[in-house]
């Protein structure tokens, strides 16, 4: 493990999946360099946390790319004139953000090319989501068709292959997972609409997926909430 294994691309964004990703891939072995978007989000609380975890999991560098795409709007991430939703709702929901997953991985591909990296792993889950088009296995798929064709490795015999060993756990299967491998949860955000001093809502979909995780798992959840409580 640690700098001499082969090299890979690790999306990191700051939240519990991506510390779980990026611990997964360390345990096998790979010379992880992280990989984080400033993109215009409202919750940029998450970069803070991913700085945090990319250190205290070991990866070999860190890197946050300033890609500002909130100006296309049609998300409640990217838009201050959209509310974050506070209650669940059918179909894709406005926390989408269009092509966003299809932008971060085009990064990293060409980021792998230049670093000779075999790998990037990206933390998307099918199961445990909130219904976005580009977290499900068919898209996981369509991608890698994508990197054998468009990049130098993949023509010449040596692809670039795209790892998403969460697609299909549970959330309390991958909190179990990163737990093993020693993960400080506390260290990451989940929230999409945290507050000042990054507390967390406790309602928007995303913090309620985390909190119904951690009681599955029977894992402590050491989220600060701002109303003093998971998913309320």
């Amino acid at each position: 493990m640690g700098a001499d294994g082969p090299k890979a691309v690790v999306l990191l964004s700051g939240g519990l999946d991506s510390a779980t990703l990026l611990a997964l891939a360390r345990a096998q072995g790979f010379a992880c360099h992280a990989l984080s978007f400033d993109y215009g989000q409202r919750h940029r609380v998450e970069l803070t946390a991913a700085a945090r975890v990319a250190e205290r999991l070991g990866a070999v560098e860190h890197r946050t790319v300033k890609l500002d795409i909130g100006w296309i709007g049609g998300s409640a991430l990217t838009d201050a004139s959209i509310p974050v939703p506070r209650v669940p709702g059918g179909g894709i929901p406005i926390t989408y953000v269009p092509a966003r997953n299809t932008v971060f991985l085009a990064i990293a591909l060409g980021w792998a090319e230049v670093l000779d990296a075999r790998a990037i792993f990206i933390g998307v889950n099918a199961l445990d989501y909130s219904g976005y088009p580009d977290c499900r296995p068919a898209y996981i798929e369509a991608f890698q068709q994508l990197a054998n064709l468009a990049t130098r490795a993949g023509v010449e015999g040596r692809p670039i292959r795209i790892h998403a060993p969460l697609i299909e756990m549970q959330k309390a299967e991958i909190i179990q997972a990163g737990a093993r491998l020693g993960v400080d949860y506390a260290l990451t955000t989940s929230c999409y609409d945290p507050d000042v001093r990054g507390r967390a809502c406790g309602r928007c979909d995303s913090c309620r997926l985390r909190a119904a995780g951690f009681a599955a798992a029977g894992v402590p959840d050491p989220t600060v909430y701002v109303t003093g409580g998971g998913g309320e």
